[in-house]
């Protein structure tokens, strides 16, 4: 299992908005999160929260000049998350590790460009094709089908144009991502096992400070650490590959015990 620290260089963010906007204080803490055991950084620009302001691709690609030369200088992984074509295009002549775009790469323009990279691709669902998270109402018994129907759709669509298929990688959504009900989140949650079978692909989860585990807890962003932990725990032992966190250092360390304790003598 790999880790995506994430790392907000954005005003606006739910979870840290303004926090780490200034180069400096991103720089610090992308090293942090490495530190404490982050495989990978996955930097946003831009959020994508039902209640984001929208940011103009040249700005993204402003925030990301100021730190990702630095953080390539000090050999760490990187990811961009970003779900706009031209800054898309300026992180693949990065040559980054992983472009993360929520909606999947719906962008046919762009699939010659990422034919030829090699980095990896998180292929995001979401209940909105185009835009930030809008609050949607889908019926959980809905949920389950929109994400492999999407996946069958989009995975067909990039490996026609050429994209190897071992560079894709699966993320189903959570939150508000898959629409107002909590229990969608649940169900998917249960049903990791099911899309791994399906696909044979890596999967990837973000359920860091998530809206409907702070519902669940009622806690605030600050205090939702500990629920974030118990679904991370719980997705990798479900078979997440990869999982996407404010908090690796938890993360980490909660791995190491489970996977300790479950060892056989």
């Amino acid at each position: 299992m790999k880790i995506l620290g994430i790392l907000n260089i954005t005003s606006d963010s739910f979870s840290d908005g303004g926090k780490y906007l200034e180069p400096g204080a991103a720089i610090f803490h992308a090293q942090a999160l490495a530190q404490s055991g982050a495989d990978i950084i996955d930097i946003g620009a831009a959020s994508s929260h039902p209640d984001a302001q929208p940011v103009a691709p040249e700005v993204e690609i402003a925030r990301l000049e100021a730190v990702v030369p630095a953080l390539k200088e000090k050999g760490l992984s990187l990811s961009i998350d970003s779900f706009a074509a031209p800054v898309q295009r300026w992180a693949l002549k990065q040559r980054i590790a992983c472009l993360n775009d929520i909606h999947g790469f719906p962008d046919a323009a762009l699939y010659p460009e990422l034919a030829k990279s090699q980095a990896k691709l998180i292929v995001m669902h979401m209940v909105q094709p185009r835009g930030v998270a809008v609050r949607t109402e889908v019926p959980s018994s809905e949920i389950f089908s929109r994400i492999t129907a999407f996946f069958d759709s989009r995975i067909q669509a990039l490996t026609k144009a050429g994209i190897a298929r071992e560079r894709l990688i699966l993320d189903p959504g959570m939150g508000q991502f898959l629409g107002t009900d909590p229990e969608n989140s649940y169900i998917v949650l249960r049903r990791l096992p099911e899309l791994k079978a399906r696909y044979g692909l890596p999967l990837l989860v973000s359920l860091s400070r998530k809206g409907f585990l702070r519902k669940l807890t009622g806690r605030p962003v600050t205090e939702a650490g500990a629920a974030s932990l118990a679904a991370e725990l719980y997705a990798e032992a479900q078979g997440a590959d990869y999982i996407r966190t404010h908090a690796p250092g938890p993360l980490r360390d909660g791995v190491n015990v489970m996977k300790t304790i479950g060892k056989s003598r």
